[in-house]
């Protein structure tokens, strides 16, 4: 690892202790992220499987889409993975939602391989295995790491942390998770769209782990939890920030790859791993709020017809940026940077919300 190679490096070379700078580390996680996944993602192009076309959106996405490299996913989330076992020191916390999410990457490319969908019922049933395993993994972390052993969540407008039982904490761990990759991968339909709004929680969520959790005083004032690991898990994220910029350089419009289910399912598993790490479960709509209303409101409408037979939204199409496409003309382009921007709004505002007015 470069941050015990530095420690060790610092006695005979001075210059050697940048590289347990977590600051330093968060560039060089970002930057050689970036750059791997430039030049990596496309050496891979004849080995993935190649998009077959898509059965839920809008034809000319679906014929778009025909024949490029998908599953990118399982090369960027390569990367990302083994650049975090080089760059920085990990709990085992840390490392189970790595291997764990390498998995769920796993899961999505054989899919994507395969020449029959693996069934919505057969993946939702391996969401909830890996959802429920993390959820037990991060709990007992929480435990430990906690003077007196017991886990809280910090709330929006309330100035006291709430005692959070086992079985609770697991079962809203569990929808999170389940429900994050879900909506990811519903959102993965336009070029960019789905990399660029992940992108966007990503850093969001970098931040708030380096420099709120990650800082003592900050923390304090803020009244939120100090993590002496915060530092840890910056450096984690930025390093798929960094590779999901790189991919983003192959698949902005009009893409050359797609990440297909490999990307979607690990990007929107760890987005929820790292949302319920924070001790705030409503950190999702500060970071992913598009990505919930774009993919998450189909995912609703179709729960309650096919087990309730309640209808809702039937004038509106899902997930909502084929709406937007379909009903109001927009082009990719427009779709990309209009939920980019509404993004950014939603996601100031509410972290404004969150961390002050408490």
């Amino acid at each position: 690892m470069l941050f015990y190679l530095g420690q060790y490096l610092k006695e005979f070379f001075g210059p050697a202790r940048l590289f347990t700078s977590f600051t330093v580390l968060i560039v060089v996680a970002l930057y050689l992220g970036f750059f791997l996944a430039i030049n990596l993602i496309p050496k891979f192009y004849d080995k993935l499987p190649h998009d077959r076309g898509r059965e839920f959106t809008l034809k000319d996405n679906a014929e778009a889409a025909k024949g490029k490299p998908t599953g990118a996913g399982s090369v960027f989330i390569t990367i990302f993975v083994l650049l975090c076992f080089i760059l920085i020191p990990m709990s085992f916390a840390q490392t189970a939602v790595l291997v764990l999410t390498w998995i769920t990457m796993l899961t999505g490319f054989l899919d994507d391989r395969s020449t029959t969908s693996w069934g919505e019922y057969l993946k939702g049933f391996l969401d909830l295995v890996i959802g429920i395993t993390v959820s037990l993994i991060l709990y007992n972390q929480l435990s430990k790491i906690s003077p007196d052993g017991l886990v809280r969540f910090w709330l929006p407008f309330f100035t006291s942390q709430v005692v959070v039982n086992k079985i609770v904490y697991v079962i809203i761990c569990t929808v999170m998770v389940w429900a994050s990759i879900n909506t990811t991968n519903c959102t993965d339909g336009v070029d960019g769209l789905s990399g660029t709004l992940v992108l966007i929680a990503l850093l969001t969520l970098g931040c708030i782990f380096y420099f709120v959790f990650g800082h003592k005083d900050i923390a304090e004032y803020l009244l939120v939890p100090h993590f002496t690991a915060g530092a840890n898990w910056a450096v984690m994220i930025f390093a798929l920030a960094g590779v999901v910029m790189g991919y983003l350089w192959h698949n902005a419009f009009p893409s050359q790859c797609l990440m297909g289910d490999a990307g979607s399912r690990a990007l929107g598993f760890f987005i929820g791993v790292c949302v319920m790490a924070t001790g705030n479960p409503f950190i999702i709509l500060a970071t992913s709020s598009i990505i919930f209303i774009n993919g998450g409101m189909g995912l609703l409408k179709v729960f309650l017809l096919r087990f309730f037979k309640i209808k809702i939204f039937s004038t509106i199409r899902f997930p909502l940026h084929d709406h937007m496409r379909k009903n109001h003309g927009w082009s990719p382009t427009q779709v990309l940077l209009k939920f980019m921007m509404m993004q950014i709004l939603v996601s100031i505002i509410l972290l404004g919300l969150f961390f002050k007015v408490r």
